[in-house]
């Protein structure tokens, strides 16, 4: 089956929306492991950072072989190998320590679909806006987010943790099928030379010193960095934070605690799509200025709400999606149109890996800070451990409006 160029966006979105199935697993299944297994929050922070840590692994052989061959190929592996990881979670993992494990693989296998993912749509759109194409694919990420909030919970509520990432796996085995069977490969290879991979291949230092040197790329680099601190610590315990909001409330949800961090992901879809098209009009540089600040604000708006009403409770969590998502694509498509042409995969290599390097990190601080703050139980740890990680993006903005990275005149 053969597609017009701009057809395998639609394929894509399908793929990427399947093999993101198994992000929240772990977000939804926190609070029973926390106490079957006895983790600290900490603990279980680094659980969930274990999964950008394999992602950090894996993603510079990921990038570089995207260089080299059709990262159609990438792609598959990295489908099997989240399945994989999923699949030891529930069938293998039993401390804190094998959790860390399998989570390494499945975050490896994210790395092997995610940008690959991207690059299997660079290397085959020939026409049309490029960054309208990654504005969609980025914000699929949310779609993706948005229904392992929700698959994870059912299963969770229906069948136990285990089955939660037994069943799970196999999205990111439909992704891998989607790929092999209706994304045909590139006419011709990239690479027709010996096929070698050296260290500067998986570690292009001096090309990213290149890249690091340009202050438009580098800027939208340490933005993406800092908004993906922001991002996956709020949603490796978003299902934490709306538990705790009904233990404080003494009142139910009206939905289920992970059908609402579904929802409040979906919102970011849009956000993401919309804020590309906003940034278009104004400035990536100054929309993106403007996000960060209003995410931060609304972060710890967010973490004093609980005893509140849970309607301002999920507006304010809407809210705080919303911007959190609305500078993604910005980001991104920011830095594949400012890369130069010669070094754009060890660019996006490098937006990659210091991007889940943040991802990395932020789960991780906000459990460090709720354990040194007065644990999960506390109204004020939670607003510490929010503002820990939203404050990453306000130093960002400083720093950068110092340092000349706002073009007052766009882009």
């Amino acid at each position: 089956m053969r597609f017009k160029s701009t057809g395998y966006t639609p394929l894509m979105l399908m793929a990427q929306t399947c093999a993101l199935l198994g992000f929240a697993c772990y977000a939804v299944v926190l609070t029973p492991l926390q106490e079957e297994w006895h983790l600290s929050n900490l603990q279980s922070g680094l659980i969930a950072s274990a999964f950008f840590f394999g992602y950090m692994l894996a993603v510079p052989l990921a990038t570089a072989l995207t260089d080299r061959i059709d990262a159609r190929k990438v792609y598959l592996v990295g489908g099997l190998a989240a399945s994989s990881g999923l699949l030891g979670m529930g069938l293998l993992a039993y401390n804190f320590w094998t959790a860390m494990f399998f989570m390494a693989i499945n975050g490896a296998g994210l790395a092997g679909t995610y940008m690959p993912g991207l690059k299997i749509l660079s290397d085959r759109i020939q026409s049309g806006e490029l960054t309208r194409h990654i504005a969609f694919y980025t914000a699929f990420f949310g779609i993706g987010t948005g229904f392992s909030y929700l698959c994870s919970g059912w299963i969770l509520n229906s069948l136990g943790w285990h089955y939660v990432f037994e069943i799970i796996a196999l999205g990111p085995f439909t992704a891998f099928l989607i790929v092999l069977l209706l994304i045909p490969p590139l006419a011709h290879e990239k690479w027709s030379g010996p096929f070698k991979i050296k260290l500067q291949d998986l570690f292009p230092v001096d090309k990213w010193k290149l890249v690091l040197k340009d202050k438009k790329a580098s800027g939208f680099i340490f933005g993406y960095t800092a908004h993906t601190l922001e991002l996956f610590a709020s949603r490796s315990w978003i299902v934490a934070f709306l538990a705790f909001c009904v233990a404080t409330s003494g009142e139910s949800s009206f939905l289920a605690i992970t059908t609402l961090a579904g929802i409040i992901n979906f919102f970011g879809v849009p956000a993401s799509i919309l804020g590309n098209e906003v940034a278009l009009r104004v400035g990536r540089q100054k929309w993106v200025t403007i996000v960060m600040l209003s995410s931060a604000i609304l972060g710890v708006a967010l973490a004093s709400s609980t005893g509140q009403s849970w309607w301002l409770i999920l507006c304010l969590a809407v809210a705080h999606s919303i911007f959190t998502m609305a500078d993604s694509a910005t980001l991104t498509a920011g830095l594949v149109i400012n890369a130069q042409e010669n070094i754009k995969g060890a660019a996006m290599g490098l937006h990659s890996l210091m991007g889940f390097g943040g991802g990395l990190m932020g789960p991780a601080i906000f459990g460090f800070v709720l354990d040194i703050a007065g644990s999960r139980s506390s109204q004020s740890a939670w607003v510490w451990a929010y503002a820990a990680v939203v404050m990453w993006g306000v130093l960002f903005v400083i720093y950068e409006r110092r340092n000349g990275w706002v073009d007052k005149t766009g882009s």
